[in-house]
C-alpha cells in the first residue's frame, strides 16, 4: 500500500514537472506560474529601454510602389534631332522603402514617469524618418521604345542615365505621397506595441 501511494506520489510529481516545463504559453502558462510561484519581470530602465527598441535597427515600416514610363534623350545644338538626337522611353515598375532608423535612438529621447497611483508612463520622440532605398525591378523594367538620329551611333549610356533618372523620380514622388508621414505613424504603432508589452501602462510615442 504505502509502495503504491509512493509511485503515485512520483508520478504526480513528474506529470507537474512536464506540465511546468513545457507551459510556455497563454492561460497554460500563467497556471504555471502560480503553481511555482514565479513572475515575468522586466527591465525598464531607460538604458534597457533604448537598447530594446534599437534592436528594432532599420525598421522598415513603409515600401511604396509606383509604374510609370521615363524618357531620356540627347540633342545636338546644331542638327536635328532625325539627323542627331537619341532618345529612349522606359517602362518602369520601382519601389521605394523609409522607415526610421532607431540605432540613433538616444537616451535623452526616452522619459520615464511614475506617479503617486504607481501608473508607469514613458514618453519617446524617435529619430527623423528617412527613405532607405530606392530601386528599380529589373524584371518589370524595360525599354519602350528607342530612337536614334541617322548620323550618330546608339549612346550606350543612355538607358542606364534614364533609370537613374527615373529612380530620382521615384523618390520624389514616394516623397510628395507623403511617404515619410507614413514611416513615422508606422513605426510609432511599432514601438508604441513594444513599450506596453513592457508594462508601461502609458505609452507616448512621437
Amino acid at each position: 500500500m504505502f509502495l503504491a501511494f509512493l509511485f503515485a506520489l512520483l508520478l504526480g510529481a513528474a506529470a507537474l514537472a512536464m506540465f511546468v516545463r513545457h507551459a510556455t504559453g497563454g492561460a497554460m502558462e500563467r497556471l504555471a506560474d502560480r503553481i511555482v510561484g514565479r513572475s515575468t519581470t522586466f527591465d525598464t530602465s531607460v538604458p534597457a529601454i533604448v537598447q530594446r527598441i534599437q534592436r528594432l535597427n532599420r525598421l522598415e515600416t513603409v515600401v511604396y510602389s509606383m509604374d510609370t514610363v521615363v524618357e531620356g534623350s540627347k540633342s545636338s545644338a546644331v542638327l536635328p534631332d532625325l539627323l542627331a538626337g537619341d532618345r529612349i522611353l522606359l517602362v518602369v515598375h520601382g519601389q521605394a522603402t523609409a522607415g526610421i532608423d532607431l540605432s540613433q535612438l538616444k537616451p535623452e529621447d526616452i522619459r520615464i514617469t511614475q506617479d503617486g497611483k504607481g501608473t508607469r508612463s514613458v514618453h519617446v520622440t524617435l529619430p527623423a524618418s528617412q527613405v532607405f532605398a530606392t530601386t528599380l525591378d529589373n524584371q518589370h523594367t524595360r525599354v519602350y521604345a528607342r530612337s536614334t538620329g541617322l548620323l550618330v551611333p546608339v549612346d550606350q549610356n543612355l538607358e542606364s542615365e534614364t533609370r537613374v533618372k527615373a529612380e530620382q523620380q521615384l523618390q520624389q514622388t514616394a516623397l510628395s505621397d507623403g511617404i515619410l508621414d507614413a514611416a513615422r505613424k508606422n513605426a510609432r504603432a511599432s514601438v508604441t506595441t513594444l513599450l506596453y508589452t513592457l508594462g508601461f501602462q502609458q505609452v507616448d510615442v512621437s
